[in-house]
């Protein structure tokens, strides 16, 4: 693997590969707490042909998402600090990321009825855990051509 690592206050985030990203690729930004996920996301994303950017806190999620405006974010929703619906408030609150696509993927099958109302609201489509290879591989490409 070539992509760089680059520490934030013992958050790590991990780049697309390659010092100049390829600006014909779709880039997609996940955010999620738990490495192994998206490190396994973030390869068959790039296998697929994206332009990968990965945060593995909301806090660092933020600030890629300001610094790589991103075409489509894929996101956790239960993460310490700030979750995914305080993280989507954030991201709308911005006039150039409003209209970026965001898919909420959580293992929680029991979000309250308000929580999932207010993030279809805000715009976000919500998946949940486990997902199947096919259906990981085709969720970006849905949110990137919406």
């Amino acid at each position: 693997m070539t992509g760089h690592v680059f520490c934030h206050q013992n958050d790590a985030v991990i780049a697309t590969a390659g010092s100049v990203p390829n600006t014909d690729a779709r880039t997609i930004l996940i955010v999620d707490d738990d490495r192994s996920v998206a490190d396994t996301l973030a390869r068959i994303l790039k296998l697929e042909g994206f332009g990968v950017v990965t945060a593995l806190s909301a806090e660092t999620g933020l600030e890629l998402a300001e610094s790589t405006r991103p075409h489509a974010i894929i996101l956790d929703m239960r993460m310490p600090i700030t979750n995914g619906l305080q993280f989507l408030r954030t991201v709308r609150s911005k006039p150039h990321l409003v209209d970026v696509p965001v898919a909420i993927v959580t293992g929680d099958y029991f979000l309250a009825e308000s929580i999932q109302h207010e993030l279809k609201s805000l715009g976000a489509s919500i998946r949940f855990k486990p997902r199947w290879l096919d259906d990981l591989i085709a969720l970006p490409k849905t949110l990137v051509s919406a």
